[in-house]
């Protein structure tokens, strides 16, 4: 098997995202993680840009990493600049990284036009630049920045300045489709004449203006690349870069074993680092990401649902497993009874046709109204209780009252009140809070723990309001999901209603009586 290394940017082209910032203990915290699962090089940043990345470049060299090695970004030597005096170039020298990347113009376009200078003179520029770090015992990478655009319309030059930062002692070049505007043929073709002519290694580092990125990386590999440079999830500037996630799996599971990539048995890990890095910079984790996505492996099409219960082949290229994913069955309109079979298998239910056909026509019914139980399994497992006979109704609603006042000051309180019946007791209770559904929670908490005290393990960690129908403008009714949690698992339960306190309070109202009803048969 070849080795394809890779060779992650998350911290530095990652963090030209719009929104990204990663914080120092972010970065070391990143390495750490990379390096434990056999990524071969982790790009810290350009340490000539600000003090973070020069002051992660010496925390990170006392971490004493396993199998990664850390690389300092930088440019070549500024037009007219002996290497010498060049403070970029002295900054990554102080890093004290053993491999310096080093981006230089492969475009003769971008060479005259963009950065005025001579054709020859940027040649000059890439040489003496490695020559500076080899001749100091630094490895040097070399990326060629445009290349594929410069290798269109100029492709002898494009090849010499390969050829040049070749002689000068780079061990790897890398072919930057920087514009993300470079389509699979174009990639491949350009990546079998580099591996033949530069004299070097050649390595690829695609951008996803064309939703390419993953499909270029992968072609240049089969082309000859023996280097993937991307970012975990694919961020990036604009439309972001390759996702490594993606690139790591398909070399994994999809070439037949042509390739060896991280060490094997970390790719069960690839959804936890997914989800990782997502936290660390605060976006939400979208659902349809390959492999590792939510959906990934998730099925709501009755027919599909019942060929996964014949042969999980039918609908999955890989056991979800297999990336630390997990396979889901949704509940909608659009289910069969094979989604209500497999859904309630999964809560260890075996149950009698008539039985399915009542939860199959009680979803059907709730869904019209606007219900969604694909994201609602906690609603989903009151609904299977209630028609199987094995719900039990812990309090009854007798009314609730939600005001919320601006004082003098311009400050918002809001106090909530709720009356409810447990069992020949009712309980009034009224609390502030921080909006009128945390107000209402509250009240209700205050009402039920006396009779319920484990109410105490379960708390409320995400709550969605959703426009249903927007034609209605104002009058539209709105759904709810409130997502909670305890010791043991995470459920979501919704509440349908043209007011969204209403809304609110019927899937706060469901997430309490979904903890009650937990652990009974």
């Amino acid at each position: 098997m070849r080795h394809i290394q890779l060779y992650d940017t998350t911290l530095r082209d990652g963090a030209q995202a719009e929104g990204v910032s990663f914080s120092l203990q972010d970065k070391i915290l990143f390495a750490r993680k990379l390096d434990s699962l056999g990524i071969d090089f982790i790009e810290g940043g350009f340490p000539g840009s600000n003090d973070k990345d020069a002051r992660f470049f010496q925390v990170v060299a006392a971490e004493q990493l396993n199998t990664a090695a850390v690389c300092a970004f930088g440019m070549t030597r500024r037009k007219g600049v002996p290497v010498e005096d060049d403070p970029g170039l002295r900054a990554m020298l102080d890093s004290k990284a053993d491999i310096v990347t080093i981006v230089g113009k492969a475009s003769s376009f971008q060479v005259v036009e963009v950065i005025n200078a001579r054709r020859e003179e940027n040649l000059e520029m890439i040489a003496e630049t490695v020559d500076f770090f080899k001749s100091r015992g630094r490895r040097v990478f070399f990326d060629a920045e445009h290349f594929f655009d410069g290798w269109k319309t100029d492709p002898n030059y494009s090849i010499q300045v390969l050829k040049t930062a070749a002689d000068a002692g780079a061990e790897l070049a890398v072919l930057c489709d920087t514009n993300g505007g470079s389509m699979p043929e174009l990639v491949a073709t350009g990546v079998r004449e580099a591996v033949e002519k530069a004299g070097i290694p050649i390595g690829i580092h695609a951008h996803n203006d064309c939703g390419l990125a993953v499909a270029n990386s992968l072609i240049a590999v089969d082309a000859g690349a023996s280097q993937v440079q991307g970012t975990m999830n694919g961020i990036g500037e604009r439309c972001g870069n390759a996702d490594l996630i993606t690139i790591a799996a398909n070399l994994g599971f999809k070439k037949d074993g042509d390739y060896s990539i991280m060490k094997p048995e970390t790719l069960f890990y690839l959804t936890e680092l997914s989800r990782f890095v997502y936290e660390m910079i605060n976006w939400q984790i979208p659902n349809n990401a390959p492999y590792v996505g939510k959906s990934a492996f998730a099925h709501k099409g009755g027919m599909h649902v019942s060929g996964i219960a014949r042969s999980t082949a039918a609908y999955e290229h890989i056991p979800p497993e297999a990336v630390g994913n997990q396979r889901r069955v949704l509940i909608s309109e659009l289910s069969g009874r094979s989604n209500i079979v497999a859904r309630t298998k999964s809560m260890k239910l075996d149950l009698d046709s008539q039985a399915i056909e009542r939860i199959l026509a009680e979803v059907v019914k709730r869904e019209n109204a606007g219900y969604q139980y694909e994201i609602a399994d906690g609603s989903f497992g009151l609904i299977v209780r209630r028609c199987i006979g094995t719900y039990s109704e812990h309090f009854n609603r007798l009314s609730y009252h939600v005001y919320v006042e601006s004082n003098r000051d311009g400050v918002l309180e809001t106090v909530a009140t709720v009356k409810l019946r447990i069992g020949n007791e009712i309980r009034h209770e009224v609390a502030e809070g921080d909006g009128p559904v945390n107000a209402l929670d509250a009240a209700m908490r205050k009402a039920l723990l006396p009779h319920y005290p484990k109410l105490a393990e379960m708390k409320l960690i995400d709550y969605k309001v959703r426009v249903i129908n927007s034609e209605a403008a104002t009058g539209a009714a709105v759904r709810v999901v409130v997502e909670s949690a305890d010791q043991d698992e995470t459920w979501g339960t919704i509440g349908v209603s043209e007011n969204v306190i209403e809304a609110s309070w019927l899937a706060l109202v469901d997430s309490i009586e979904y903890k009650l009803n937990k652990g009974r048969s």
